[in-house]
């Protein structure tokens, strides 16, 4: 149990916090003392999503802007278990935390890290992605009903490929589905089988879902966004988000998703919707076998940066004729 705040400061865990009583950030409507006591009282929950995957967070320092950390800082206690990998984007070796207790989890909450972006790998297995993740993402900060509509598309997709899919709401405006894998799969065969699934649920209902990678060419439509495999992250079931009034990425069963708005969970409301339950691990299914079909079928589909990239080579070559 977390101890009763102190006027100014505070310590959990040995860890010593700091200026619990100063705003989070502009918009926030929540102070550093309630992002440190919602994840706190969540850790139970929050803790096994991040477990032994490579961490990035998004933190925000008072009066600057928000930031991306995925190198853990020198100076972060030894006590932090770590693990360190090439990451090509940036060209160098990266060491990455990984939150796997209590004592950590609050660390990051007193470097006011608001984000937590696990890895869709484990540090144990960094080839094999543990579930497929299809990202719906709305045109708009209104259009959340949209991406419930497209949810359902793909839970329909995966039904016809006999799977199944747990939703949460990303926290943002937007819809996430998780598959879990038995075993894990390659990264490249993960990549291949959820652009199938996208593909599949574009079928569906090409008038309310695309997946075209280009924004200009979605035309008001939802994104359904196959590109969350291999070095992708996704912020974790039950982590806060950079957003006015500090809403939470919260687990919602399918029967329940198009009763709800992102801003109904927040760092204020979530813990005592939540009670005792976990809804993320309640609503995962079973860990199922990718279908070597559904591989085969996404193999023929290119990734939609690949397209983006070649459709802007076209366009280009066609404004210089």
């Amino acid at each position: 149990m977390a101890r009763a705040p102190s006027a100014g400061g505070d310590e959990r865990e040995g860890v010593r916090l700091t200026n619990l009583d100063d705003p989070l950030f502009e918009g926030a409507k929540a102070t550093k003392r309630d992002l440190v006591d919602y994840l706190d009282g969540v850790a139970g929950r929050l803790l096994p999503v991040l477990r032994d995957r490579a961490l990035s967070v998004i933190r925000v320092h008072r009066g600057q802007e928000a930031f991306m950390q995925k190198n853990l800082p020198t100076y972060a206690p030894e006590w932090i278990e770590r693990v360190s990998s090439w990451a090509e984007s940036s060209k160098r070796e990266v060491t990455y935390a990984l939150c796997n207790d209590r004592r950590a989890l609050l660390w990051f909450a007193n470097q006011r890290a608001v984000e937590y972006h696990p890895a869709l790998t484990t540090a144990a297995t960094p080839d094999r992605v543990t579930h497929l993740v299809l990202d719906l993402d709305p045109p708009d900060a209104d259009s959340f009903p949209m991406a419930v509509r497209a949810a359902y598309l793909v839970r329909q997709a995966l039904a016809d490929a006999a799977f199944e899919g747990a939703a949460k709401t990303s926290g943002a405006k937007g819809v996430h589905v998780f598959v879990p894998i038995a075993g894990g799969a390659p990264v490249e065969e993960a990549a291949a089988a959820t652009r199938a699934i996208a593909a599949r649920a574009e079928r569906l209902d090409p008038s309310l879902a695309t997946t075209a990678f280009m924004k200009e060419d979605r035309g008001g439509r939802v994104f359904v966004d196959a590109t969350r495999v291999g070095a992708a992250t996704v912020v974790a079931a039950y982590s806060p988000r950079l957003r006015a009034g500090t809403p939470v990425s919260f687990p919602v069963g399918w029967d329940e998703l198009d009763r709800v708005a992102p801003g109904d969970f927040t760092v204020h409301t979530a813990l005592p919707l939540l009670g005792k339950r976990d809804p993320w691990v309640a609503n995962m299914p079973p860990a199922q076998p990718l279908p070597p079909a559904l591989v085969e079928e996404g193999r023929a589909i290119p990734s939609g940066r690949v397209q983006a990239m070649h459709e802007g080579r076209r366009r280009s070559r066609a404004r210089r004729a």
